[in-house]
């Protein structure tokens, strides 16, 4: 008997902790990506983390798949409403479902993007390879150039995975086309006309104003900053009229050895008073990109209506690509716009002399940015080496503008 006893209660004690293990081992959530009417490769998705985990534990994200159950690289966006970011890697074809389970614990060790804040710029890399840079410092004019062209707050340099600068700064034929950055051109406020695109005119400019958070990490690296639209002009000393969170995200898709770098650029403007900003017709004014003077004799550009600099000025388009060549090497940026912007597809301006190009709502009539609203622009940048295909676009605007569609099982 007492045999018997001493054999028993070690089997019951282990069928104890066996079930102890498997009721940890119960995923928080079951998630299912369906890739919908287009294919996919490599697109960035997320899940609302809305009663899945405590807010303060690791989640470890895992595929489904069979019988085999792999982790995934994830990330954590904070916020009032967290989400769950991931890359859908690989090629999904139209139609297919994904599946996914959220646990707690640690995810698995994956490379990270950088974000790199220092007193005037942000630098985002992956490993030794450079991204972007941001410029919170004001960068000083070229000597013998007016110092009305000195600012802060815009992107410069854009490298290519293979470190090529597809931006350029103070071009000598217009000297405030700088890299990438958000200005609008012909305004009126309280009976005056800022030109916050033009800063030579001196009557305003959009500078940077704090650093907000940034984010490093195994999905994407990125930052937010606060930036001002000044009136130069106003009687009694400068006058803010507009407050603008810009923030730009960089992914971890591509990359070197693969020909291209993915990143948001997304720039949330408001009133900063009871005045509005009045924005008559106007050819230009708005996102903004300046090509590298490499790219002057040689620029090509592309719409999503397959329209070209010959035939594309003042169309409407989802996306648009400046390209060129430095020397022998083939590059281009590709721009692409999201659906919810104002005016989608926006009008384009395609400079027909300058490797220039800008989205520009105000084309299609006189609009208001009228006080106590958010006005939200995002845009996704592809910076690559190489040619694109306008079937290549086309796809990257899908993951951007129609993109899978996540959902949590019951």
């Amino acid at each position: 008997m007492m045999r018997c006893v001493w054999f028993a209660a070690p089997m019951a004690l282990a069928v104890l902790v066996l079930n102890v293990r498997a009721m940890a081992a119960q995923p928080l959530a079951k998630v299912q990506v369906a890739a919908g009417k287009f294919d996919r490769t490599d697109t960035p998705v997320s899940v609302l983390l809305q009663g899945i985990g405590d807010g303060e534990k690791p989640l470890l994200l895992e595929e489904v798949s069979g019988g085999d159950i792999t982790p995934v690289p994830s990330q954590v966006e904070p916020g009032a409403a967290p989400r769950l970011w991931w890359v859908l890697a690989g090629k999904t074809a139209a139609g297919a479902l994904r599946n996914f389970q959220v646990s707690e614990g640690a995810g698995p060790e994956a490379p990270k993007v950088e974000v790199r804040a220092g007193p005037d710029a942000v630098e985002i890399a992956w490993g030794d390879a450079k991204v972007l840079n941001y410029h919170c410092g004001v960068v000083a004019q070229p000597d013998g150039v007016d110092r009305k062209f000195a600012r802060s707050g815009y992107i410069h340099p854009a490298w290519t995975p293979a470190g090529l600068v597809a931006t350029d700064d103070f071009p000598a034929d217009h000297r405030h086309q700088r890299g990438i950055f958000m200005a609008w051109t012909k305004t009126e406020f309280d009976g005056r006309h800022p030109d916050f695109w033009n800063i030579g005119s001196g009557s305003a400019t959009v500078r940077f104003k704090s650093l907000g958070p940034t984010a490093g990490g195994p999905v994407y690296g990125g930052f937010q900053v606060n930036q001002e639209y000044v009136d130069l002009a106003a009687p009694g000393g400068e006058r803010v009229v507009l407050n603008e969170v810009l923030e730009v995200r960089v992914w971890r898709v591509g990359g070197p050895g693969k020909g291209h770098w993915l990143w948001d650029f997304t720039s949330r403007q408001r009133c900063a008073g009871a005045g509005p900003l009045k924005l008559p017709r106007y050819h230009y004014g708005g996102l903004g990109y300046r090509g590298p003077p490499e790219w002057m004799a040689n620029c090509r550009m592309l719409t999503s209506e397959g329209k070209t600099r010959a035939d594309g000025n003042e169309t409407k388009g989802r996306w648009c690509e400046v390209s060129g060549a430095f020397g022998d090497r083939p590059a281009g940026v590709l721009i692409l716009s999201h659906p919810q912007n104002f005016r989608h597809p926006e009008p384009l301006r395609l400079n027909p002399q300058q490797p220039q190009v800008c989205f520009a709502p105000s084309q299609e009539g006189e609009w208001t940015i009228e006080p106590g609203r958010d006005y939200v622009w995002r845009y996704r940048f592809s910076v690559h080496d190489g040619a694109m295909k306008a079937e290549e676009a086309d796809r990257l605007w899908a993951d951007f503008g129609e993109p899978p569609v996540v959902r949590v099982l019951k």
